[in-house]
């Protein structure tokens, strides 16, 4: 166990915006930072100031952000081989930072010294002393030194890795990171090389930073702390170069399994929140099935787990889910059994024979093409219907689409919907993006005036899914809708051999589930 708090150091904002598919604008990353601050993360490595306008932005804004524990780092490289430190564009960028830390790298491997840096063995040691101590004397600021490809430069030449560590710490280095760059080491390797490296360096700050090539990332920044390491580098939900860097998120969760402080107190039910806040600025689909934060991560399908987990949760979880800001969800399929409807506080129990002709229906649905997984809602909305409780909002009449493109114009997508509310009709055409677009936009339009609470709902994402019964556009589809409220996010099914059918299926049921909500309150 270690003796001190762990230090958590973020480097989404750097290594993960690396990632491919993400950019961050610098109003993103000062919203990131914001909230990896009021998380309680320790130190947030916010660019590298001398590579791209965006950058050295940032770092000026940055300076009036108003943090109550996070230090914010400048990330940069070494001197260059034929520079004086003094001279070195990078090295002078990153004290104009003015960063209560600063990050530099440097070679740790030989191979990296020949082939990229064109130096040799003893230039590279001098770059790495020239450049922290240039740092150290000319800044108030924390000086983090990553020794990068350390553990693959250990295999090669193990006594030259740990000459460029003592470089660094001669210098005056506060913190030696050790990194696993190329994400190519086991945790077997990394326990035995980090237990040795602080044999050597003892009373030096030593830290690691993992990739996740091999899937190792989380396990081996655990081996390393467990033989010793106080800062561990990573970025929210594992996003970096080539597969992404350990994941932060494990690691504070693993962390807090196990029992290890952390530096900053890190406020643990709010990992899922933060999960997904950088998912959304990422502008990319959250993980359903990530560890402790994904919305599966506690999910329960197959009738023995669930009727387990009613009896007693630690069965079949590892972890309290709300502990991490997660919570459980129980889902019903063709593999659940009675206790999956107990599990759906509907109110009945396994013993009901409602419970029976629940299930039976369900599977009939599934073998018909429909998944209740990510439907909750159309779950919920099916059960109410078999205990005769009124779910309908209204009567269809009949809806109409239609598609017109002349020439090369784009196509024009409108839509009529005649509908029955409580004995009045009531007609709406509106145009849209495509048919279904114009379709929901004529549907909550005759809706909304009898209904205006549905006018907060908002369709988040919708899925089409080819059921391969049958091949070519002759198959059904699925469509799954997620949409949300002032209550929350849910999702709805719909299934047809015609696409805008099975949406109009999985509209329908978001717009009254919806209105069922608001009932409540």
């Amino acid at each position: 166990m270690a003796k001190n708090p762990i230090i958590i150091y973020d480097t989404t904002l750097r290594d993960g915006a690396q990632a491919a598919g993400i950019s961050f604008s610098v109003e993103d990353k000062l919203r990131i930072a914001k909230k990896l601050d009021s998380v309680g993360i320790d130190y947030i490595e916010g660019g590298w100031p001398g590579s791209n306008p965006k950058d050295a932005e940032f770092f000026r804004k940055a300076k009036s952000l108003k943090l109550g524990h996070t230090k914010i780092s400048a990330f940069g490289s070494t001197r260059r081989k034929d520079t004086k430190p003094e001279n070195d564009n990078n090295l002078k960028l990153l004290l104009e930072a003015e960063t209560k830390a600063i990050t530099i790298f440097g070679k740790s491997s030989t191979l990296h010294v020949r082939d990229a840096l064109a130096a040799t063995k003893e230039e590279n040691l001098k770059i790495i002393h020239d450049s922290v101590s240039f740092l150290k004397k000319n800044s108030d600021a924390e000086i983090i030194y990553d020794a990068e490809h350390f553990f693959d430069g250990f295999r090669l030449d193990k006594d030259y890795a740990l000459k460029t560590l003592e470089a660094a710490k001669n210098a005056g280095a506060d913190f030696l990171v050790l990194c696993d760059t190329n994400g190519s080491s086991d945790f077997f390797e990394i326990r035995q090389i980090t237990k040795l490296v602080r044999g050597k360096f003892d009373g030096a700050g030593l830290g690691i930073h993992a990739h996740d090539d091999m899937e190792y990332g989380a396990a081996n920044t655990y081996a390393a702390v467990v033989e010793g390491a106080e800062m561990v580098q990573g970025t929210i939900n594992g996003f970096g170069e080539r597969v992404g860097n350990a994941n932060l998120i494990t690691i504070m969760a693993n962390l807090h399994k196990k029992r290890y402080r952390t530096n900053g107190n890190v406020h643990l039910s709010e990992l899922k929140s933060l999960s997904k806040f950088v998912y959304e600025l990422a502008n990319l689909p959250a993980n359903e099935r990530q560890a402790y934060v994904g919305d599966f991560a506690f999910a329960h399908k197959g009738g023995i787990h669930v009727s387990a987990v009613l009896k007693n949760p630690a069965l079949y979880e590892h972890i309290d889910p709300a502990s991490i800001g997660n919570s459980r969800r129980f889902l019903v399929s063709e593999l659940a059994g009675a206790s999956n409807v107990e599990a759906l506080e509907c109110n009945i129990t396994k013993k009901d024979p409602l419970a029976k002709k629940i299930l039976a229906e369900i599977k009939q649905r599934e073998h018909f093409g429909y998944a209740y997984e990510a439907a909750d809602a159309s779950v919920d909305l099916l059960v109410r219907s078999l205990k005769k409780e009124k779910t309908k909002i209204f009567e269809l009449i009949e809806y109409k689409v239609e598609i017109e493109k002349k020439g090369n114009s784009k196509p024009l997508s409108r839509a009529t919907v005649k509908i029955r509310i409580n004995g009045d009709e009531v007609t709406q055409l509106k145009y849209g993006n495509g048919p279904v677009n114009a379709l929901d936009s004529a549907l909550r339009a005759a809706l909304i005036s009898k209904f205006p609470e549905l006018n907060k709902l908002r369709l988040q994402d919708y899925k089409v899914r080819i059921i391969p019964e049958k091949k070519g556009t002759a198959a059904k589809v699925r469509v799954l809708i997620e949409s949300e409220n002032d209550k929350g996010r849910f999702g709805t099914v719909g299934v047809d051999e015609n696409i805008v059918e099975a949406s109009w299926q999985a509209l329908v049921d978001s717009l009254a589930y919806a209105h069922l909500q608001a009932k409540k309150k």
